[in-house]
């Protein structure tokens, strides 16, 4: 390795800081997932991987040798959230989508938007954000963590909790159409914010993303129907490397010419018009794109941690920040069991859902530091302190809801859902879903 990358290997070099925090990230998660306590379901590794990262950056000696290059890890962040929107694309069940469309849309809009405008109007008047900062911190916030809700949902599915009314599918197919509203609304105030323009200026520039997101998508989508052709062998893994190699030259080339929120559709576009048309084997391509995330998520997670130091916070910035995420949070509780109070659901069911609906933890880890890199490239002195805001306050964010929405689900599932004695012959199986 020293021979081809040189001074890149060793200490203070990219490759060594990130071979580094892979490592720790990694054991960190598997570290987690060793600490088993009676009666307490066990939390999501990737708090683990997070807060490995974190000691890193904050431990004097070994953070002195270990740092990223920016341009390295923006890009590593990229490729990971491009992979997190395959699988949503991946993972959206038309059939799922038909039987509990009413429910599972308002599940998806609902508390997401109603969590992005509380936490926009928070922030505006507690920390002074500008609007466009406030909407853009909002949707970050707003989007629910499948790595969090789907195995849980699954684990209760196979034990024949809620599944006569459909609630773990109910979920597992609105975490998908959640990520989606967030982050298209935060690559839209992203642009807005980060945009010299008019106003009208910027939104007929958000317009044209979107559009040209969702042609280059179905073009795409419809291409992969057809090629590599069904006569081919390890016709899977071809089809995975060909729609992973696609995504990411989309995404990354998007993000090259300015167009932020163009290149994240058409991946959501592009996998879910190929997953519909490749039916049952679409699981066998989900597996596979389930391994590339297997390698990004310690390294995404880790990278995430690093970015925040302790002697850089300001002493009101983390008390101020949790306050916001809690208020915020609190309306999209109350916004969930509202919703839900019209889909047939008894009231512990909708209590349920409703918490539930809290963790966060992927989209945050991507989108919390694209602000920030964003705004390293800006002359501009105070859109790098509100950059650094939204970073810190997706740090918190994970931190405060990943392992509780765990405890929620894993503690109250099986004492307020009802039991069905034979779980497999429910209509809808969640088997066919394969999320992050």
């Amino acid at each position: 390795m020293w021979t081809l990358s040189g001074h890149e290997v060793l200490p203070g070099g990219n490759l060594f800081a990130l071979l580094v925090i892979f490592c720790s990230a990694f054991l960190g998660g598997k570290l987690l997932q060793l600490i088993k306590i009676p009666t307490v379901p066990p939390l999501p590794p990737l708090l683990g991987m997070l807060l490995a990262g974190f000691l890193i950056r904050n431990i004097p000696y070994i953070s002195a040798y270990v740092h990223v290059k920016t341009s390295w890890s923006s890009t590593l962040r990229i490729t990971a959230l491009t992979i997190i929107l395959m699988r949503a694309g991946l993972g959206l069940d038309p059939e799922a989508l038909k039987q509990l469309k009413t429910a599972c849309l308002r599940l998806s809009f609902g508390p997401c938007i109603t969590e992005a405008c509380s936490a926009a109007v928070f922030s505006h008047f507690i920390m002074k954000f500008p609007w466009k900062w406030g909407f853009l911190l909002g949707f970050m916030l707003g989007a629910v963590s499948p790595a969090v809700v789907v195995p849980s949902m699954l684990l209760l599915q196979e034990t024949g909790y809620g599944v006569e009314k459909g609630i773990p599918t109910l979920l597992v197919a609105a975490s998908s159409l959640d990520d989606i509203v967030a982050i298209t609304g935060f690559n839209i105030f992203l642009s807005l914010v980060f945009s010299t323009g008019t106003v009208i200026q910027n939104l007929l520039s958000s317009l044209r993303e979107i559009f040209i997101g969702i042609l280059i998508g179905v073009i795409l989508g419809y291409f992969i129907h057809y090629f590599p052709s069904t006569d081919q062998a390890k016709l899977p893994k071809r089809r995975a490397f060909l729609m992973l190699s696609m995504c990411i030259f989309v995404v990354l080339g998007s993000q090259r010419i300015g167009f932020h929120g163009s290149g994240g559709l058409s991946t959501l576009v592009l996998t879910f018009i190929a997953g519909k048309r490749w039916s049952k084997d679409k699981i066998e391509v989900q597996k596979i794109i389930a391994k590339a995330w297997n390698i990004f998520q310690p390294l995404l997670f880790g990278l995430v941690g690093s970015e925040v130091s302790v002697s850089s916070l300001e002493s009101n910035t983390i008390g101020i920040s949790v306050i916001i995420l809690s208020l915020a949070l609190c309306v999209r509780i109350l916004t969930a069991f509202v919703l839900m109070s019209f889909a047939g659901f008894t009231l512990k069911e909708k209590i349920f859902i409703a918490l539930a609906w809290m963790p966060k933890a992927t989209v945050q880890a991507v989108l919390g530091p694209l602000a920030m890199e964003t705004a390293r490239f800006t002359t501009i002195p105070e859109l790098e302190v509100y950059a650094k805001n939204v970073m810190t306050m997706a740090f918190l964010a994970i931190l405060m809801t990943a392992p509780n929405g765990a405890l929620f689900i894993g503690i109250l599932g099986p004492k307020i859902l009802t039991h069905h004695d034979e779980p497999n012959q429910v209509h809808i199986q969640l088997s066919d879903f394969q999320h992050p």
